[in-house]
């Protein structure tokens, strides 16, 4: 059985970690906040370019533009979103996971470009083919971040490096729910139901062509940007309800060993009072 010092010592460690874990749980809560502000407000600007896009890409083809058509050759890029830090529950796990299924199913020409030093060492450690890192974009991500990613990107397509290129992320349902999705970003899919768009009756000023130079990059760097806002709030949600989960462990072993501690007292008292009582009578 541990001595009263070892359980005090535990006891006091235990404290320790839960003052810890509390204050990045607000911290994390504080972050969420804005967080999430910026995901929610972002998404029906990213919604309707994909919708405009989609739609154009019905009517339009690869005479119009080079992003919108499909490439024969080439070879199929992930760009990978995971977070820089740890201590964010099973997020990056999840997403990993995800994406690691995604490979496996899915066999052919492949490699990867991560955003966030978790998911750049997984594609390490499973010998995936990584053909640029970007580091995580902080608290507080920019559209101007994302742009080097959109052009490196958008100029490799173009040069028929990649034929398909698709973004994996976690995203943003709500506090409690985050999950890991991959949509495709180049070459922009028409939408399916085509009924009543006018087609023909499209009037570009001054072409289609270049209408389309100015805002085929913003939909690269926009949907980017969206993706990389959901993993983010994913983030700050995952890892305030973690070290919620890790401070409610703590009390509740400091309880555990609180019990236990006062149990080893107990008994110590009452082995020092009959060793106390078989002296007196031995006198």
């Amino acid at each position: 059985m541990a001595s009263q010092r070892d359980i005090r010592r535990r006891i006091t460690a235990a404290r320790n970690i839960k003052q810890i874990t509390r204050a990045m749980q607000f911290v994390a809560a504080s972050k969420l906040r804005r967080a999430q502000e910026s995901t929610l407000a972002a998404r029906p600007y990213s919604e309707k370019i994909d919708e405009v896009l989609a739609d154009l890409a019905a009517v339009l083809g690869g005479e119009d533009h080079p992003l919108l058509k499909e490439p024969t050759e080439g070879k199929r890029l992930l760009v990978l979103v995971t977070t820089d830090r740890g201590l964010a529950g099973p997020l990056n796990t999840n997403t990993i996971r995800f994406v690691s299924r995604e490979i496996t199913e899915h066999k052919g020409d492949l490699s990867v470009i991560s955003v966030g030093r978790k998911g750049r060492d997984a594609m390490r450690r499973a010998r995936v083919p990584i053909d640029a890192h970007f580091a995580g974009f902080g608290d507080k991500p920019t559209f101007a971040d994302v742009l080097p990613l959109a052009r490196l990107i958008s100029d490799d397509f173009l040069a028929g490096k990649y034929a398909r290129i698709e973004i994996v992320y976690s995203r943003f349902i709500s506090t409690l729910s985050q999950k890991p999705v991959i949509d495709q970003i180049l070459p922009i899919e028409p939408t399916e139901d085509t009924e009543g768009i006018p087609g023909n009756q499209f009037i570009f000023e001054p072409s289609p062509a270049a209408v389309l130079q100015q805002l085929l990059p913003r939909y690269v760097a926009t949907r980017l940007f969206q993706a990389v806002l959901e993993a983010k709030a994913s983030e700050e949600s995952s890892r305030m309800v973690a070290m919620k989960n890790a401070t409610e462990n703590a009390e509740e072993l400091i309880d555990d060993l609180t019990l236990a501690y006062n149990k080893v007292r107990q008994s110590n008292i009452t082995r020092e009072m009959i060793e106390i009582a078989t002296g007196a009578r031995a006198r």
